[in-house]
């Protein structure tokens, strides 16, 4: 059963919500994907903070109209699945990931910063490390001159104490 004008306006505010937030937009094609599968990648999208739904051609054309992510209503043709996150790259690690194990789903197009992505580009982006990652390493490469003190004088003073033994 299809969706009632109001229905409509509702799905269109919501995906329009959510395109304000976002940084990316990624379209895959998900024809014949089984609903196990595409249960569990709802699970990995939900565990990444990305929002991912089936919704309408249509529908989603009209919520990013006049957005930064207008350019992609000419890829929005066949059964899409729609994922958009505030993270840069966390909508594109995430459908990027599944399609490496799952034939089914495949990467069609997206959109950062206002530029269009084919799927080389959205493969690219995929494979930037995501902020949390970003920030751990940072933290590493401080802490490193730190340790490295710290080992040096818990040595020295091992070596004191070892020559007035």
């Amino acid at each position: 059963m299809g969706l009632n004008l109001d229905d409509k306006k509702v799905v269109v505010a919501e995906v329009a919500a959510k395109v304000a937030t976002a940084q990316t937009i990624v379209l895959a094609e998900y024809s014949g994907l089984p609903v196990a599968h595409l249960t569990r990648l709802r699970a990995q999208a939900r565990a990444a903070g990305v929002y991912l739904r089936v919704v309408k051609n249509t529908l989603v054309r009209r919520a990013v109209e006049g957005t930064a992510f207008a350019g992609l209503a000419e890829q929005m043709t066949g059964p899409l699945i729609y994922s958009m996150s505030e993270d840069p790259v966390a909508a594109a690690k995430v459908l990027n990931d599944f399609a490496k194990t799952n034939d089914k789903l495949i990467l069609k197009a997206g959109s950062f910063a206002g530029e269009a992505l084919d799927k080389a580009g959205v493969q690219a982006l995929a494979s930037i490390p995501s902020r949390n990652e970003l920030l751990a390493q940072l933290l590493g490469v401080m802490q490193a001159p730190v340790t490295g003190f710290a080992c040096a004088l818990s040595a020295l003073a091992k070596q004191r104490e070892e020559a007035a033994a």
